[in-house]
Order: structure tokens, then sequence, then C-alpha cells
């Protein structure tokens, strides 16, 4: 399934739409993607890095639910 990403040029303002694509595309993880596939990542510091990940993300999930 592919994801397209639509950003409105206004008065010709090239500079703000390309300022929200980048907004839009940061908060995606788009650059975090290409900079991880860009090198190589030892197996190790992968398992690392999801692991860690993935803390971020409970932690996240509960302070969500600790504020309802």
């Amino acid at each position: 399934m592919e994801e397209f990403i639509k950003i409105d040029v206004k008065d010709n303002n090239v500079e703000q739409a390309l300022r929200v694509l980048k907004r839009k595309l940061q908060r995606d993880g788009f650059f975090k993607v290409i900079k991880i596939k860009n090198t190589y990542e030892k197996p190790s510091e992968k398992k690392k890095r999801i692991l860690q990940e993935n803390i971020k993300r409970v932690k996240k999930l509960n302070k969500l639910r600790n504020r309802i």
C-alpha cells in the first residue's frame, strides 16, 4: 500500500511548501529511516536500537494512559 503526501502551494510560495513537506516527513519518521538504511548497522546495535525504541514507545503509551 502506497501512501501519498499532498502539499498545496499557495501564491507560488515554494519555500513555504517545502517547509511543510519537510515537517510532515519528519513527523512520519522518513529521515530516520533513510539515515538507518544508508549506513551499515551491526546486528547487536540494531537489537539495542529496537529495544530502546520499544521502551520509549511503551513509556509514551503508559504516560498517555495515565492522563486519562
